[in-house]
């Protein structure tokens, strides 16, 4: 049995994941201080005696008294209303002082160490698809640069870990994700499409709605992600984790209007800066050295995370 430390466990990825390896047999120690997280997450593990959940912000140091054998450091808000305005300062001190703390953790308890980073490394892309090489077009001084260029400094501080501390560390990138235990208030597209619907309010589409994004079911970032975390000591990343398909905003508003019915009506609002226009993930390395790619299509996803939303949102 693994002891296994999850940061931002009660978030939408890090619950998903905690109840993963639990019921993979684990010992999970779920850390959140529930910014964006809430206990109701990992309500199903949490009497489990294999599950233990820690109030606590690592922008503090933290410790851990039992050994550890892996942590896998999700801790960060990454919903743009979560990151930015009055939060940005804290959200760049996450990805950074987090991130040192995690990482003088697992140097402490020689555990190794994976780090959640984002396809905003790539801001607003010049290459498409985006492979791991492609460096970014990102704006270092924007609305979102605590988000993207946190996440950045996060990886810098990973690699030179790895190269001058012998920490063992993976990193992923991740693309859009979306399922149940999505927050409803998080201000991504996929949860203001299925909220709005099902409130009957307008569909908000910023911009022109030509915009594209690859849309990821949360059960196959999961098994990527626990592939990566066990993948050979040399195989460091970063490593893109995503779908690859394709589909403009637009698309995904008329996908989830017809499927969740009602009479919402599509209203257009001006493109919030520095917002992509392109994001779509190559996962070339993803599928030849993890034997990975998503197996579940955007129709049989918003299935199922409209039905987990039908359950939490209460119409007006």
């Amino acid at each position: 049995m693994k002891i296994i430390l999850v940061t931002g466990g009660t978030g939408f990825l890090g619950s998903n994941l905690c109840i993963r390896l639990v019921n993979d047999g684990n010992r999970v120690i779920c850390v959140d201080n529930n910014y964006t997280g809430k206990n109701e997450n990992v309500a199903e593990i949490a009497n489990n005696s294999n599950f233990k959940f820690v109030y606590h912000d690592i922008i503090n140091t933290l410790e851990i008294d039992e050994p550890i054998d892996e942590i896998y450091n999700f801790a960060c808000p990454a919903s743009p209303p979560a990151y930015q305005g009055k939060h940005s300062i804290t959200t760049t001190k996450t990805c950074v002082l987090g991130s040192l703390n995690m990482l003088e953790l697992a140097k402490k308890h020689g555990a190794r160490v994976l780090q959640a980073s984002t396809s905003e490394v790539y801001g607003e892309p010049l290459e498409h698809p985006q492979r791991e090489v492609y460096r970014g077009n990102v704006n270092t001084i924007g609305i979102r640069a605590c988000y993207d260029e946190g996440k950045r400094c996060a990886e810098s501080l990973f690699f030179d870990y790895n190269r001058h501390e012998n920490v063992d560390i993976k990193v992923v990138r991740i693309f859009n994700t979306y399922g149940p235990k999505m927050n409803p208030d998080d201000g991504r597209v996929v949860s203001n499409f299925i909220v709005q619907a099902l409130m009957g309010d307008d569909i908000t589409i910023y911009g022109d709605g030509s915009q594209t994004r690859s849309f990821c079911y949360v059960d196959d970032l999961i098994e990527v992600i626990v592939r990566m975390m066990n993948s050979p000591v040399d195989f460091t990343g970063p490593v893109n984790i995503g779908n690859p398909g394709e589909f403009t905003v637009r698309e995904l508003a008329d996908k989830v209007l017809r499927k969740v019915g009602g009479s919402s009506k599509f209203v257009q609002r001006p493109l919030p800066s520095d917002d992509p226009t392109q994001r779509c993930p190559n996962i070339t390395l993803a599928k030849t050295v993890l034997g990975w790619e998503p197996q579940v299509t955007l129709e049989e996803g918003l299935d199922k995370t409209i039905e987990y939303f039908r359950k939490v949102v209460v119409k007006k």
